[in-house]
């Protein structure tokens, strides 16, 4: 994990605010600069209550876009996009953690960027007795 003052990196979706999906259009819509498709290597991908959880140590790859958010928005977008998520930092209770991880652009390289993966509480309980999302692309 990074230190939160990572601030400026993009964030890799791939669920809900994914482009097309109902999250995307009011979190993200009008406040970013790119959106590339984009892969995370080294997590799995599973269901939850109508959206999915990504779950770091596994063989496996997340299909989702990578988006750079307009400067001008960044911190009001990731603040908005830490309030949708339920996440505090340090907090037992997060559904979902934020951290920084390398993501794979497609036609480029590795990219440092946030994504929210499973807190540990919840990714042991998926590897336990969750349903995995086949080909790491969820559909919803």
């Amino acid at each position: 994990m990074v230190a939160e003052d990572s601030g400026g990196l993009p964030v890799f979706v791939y669920g809900t605010l994914r482009p097309g999906r109902h999250n995307h259009d009011r979190f993200l819509r009008g406040r970013t600069v790119a959106e590339e498709p984009a892969r995370l290597r080294g997590a799995v991908l599973y269901e939850g209550p109508g959206y999915p959880y990504a779950v770091a140590g596994a063989e496996g790859e997340i299909r989702g876009e990578l988006i750079t958010v307009a400067p001008g928005e960044y911190g009001r977008v990731l603040a908005a996009l830490d309030a949708l998520e339920d996440y505090v930092p340090g907090d037992p209770l997060n559904l979902y953690e934020r951290v920084v991880c390398d993501v794979l652009v497609e036609g480029g390289g590795p990219v440092r960027g946030w994504v929210y993966l499973a807190a540990d509480r919840v990714a042991r309980r998926l590897r336990a007795s969750g349903t995995m999302v086949p080909g790491g692309d969820w559909r919803g």
